[in-house]
């Protein structure tokens, strides 16, 4: 004996579907939902021997570093309208008996200058080794500027070095964007 048909289901379901507390529903609301995801990526790494900083063959310090990293993922336009804040993240490990000077260039396709920001890690010693750690926090205007850039320079500045200097730095940094769709 069946007690429950198709029939008998489908009638129950359309009751049940009247029902339902549909009165109260403000479908307006959702016109003003804001999505406000945390997109964080890495930057920028690297480890620079204490040696980088000395030319062995003319025998004579280099005491600037360079190097560029593209960063395509600023370029896109829907990013740009809807990023409102950025932060970077960069942390120095530093066992080179050196105060360093870091800059960072943020660099547009024309090579125009877009964001600068800059920080002074401390000095270290091989056997202890120090740890800087510099936060930039990109508002507003920043953030109109920062997205006009495809690229950014990292220039590593020591005031002195010479061919017995040991030990190294290293850079570890992550950068977190705050968009709103």
């Amino acid at each position: 004996m069946k007690i429950f048909n198709p029939w008998h289901i489908a009638v129950g379901a359309f009751i049940l579907l009247c029902s339902s507390c549909v009165r109260d529903t403000d479908f307006e609301q959702a016109e003003a939902i804001a999505l406000m995801p945390v997109v964080e990526l890495n930057l920028i790494y690297f480890n620079l021997e204490a040696s980088s900083f000395y030319d062995t063959i003319s025998a004579t310090p280099v005491l600037t570093i360079r190097d560029t990293t593209e960063i395509d993922f600023l370029d896109d336009s829907t990013l740009q309208e809807s990023l409102k804040r950025a932060e970077f993240y960069f942390k120095f490990t530093n066992s080179i008996p050196r105060e360093f000077q870091v800059d960072f260039q943020f660099l547009s396709e024309m090579d125009d200058t877009t964001y600068v920001a800059q920080t002074r890690v401390a000095s270290g010693a091989t056997a202890n080794p120090v740890i800087t750690e510099f936060v930039e926090d990109v508002n507003e205007d920043g953030i109109i500027r920062l997205t006009q850039a495809n690229k950014v320079v990292v220039s590593v500045t020591i005031p002195s070095s010479n061919e017995n200097l040991e030990g190294e730095l290293n850079l570890q940094s992550k950068t977190t964007y705050y968009p709103e769709y």
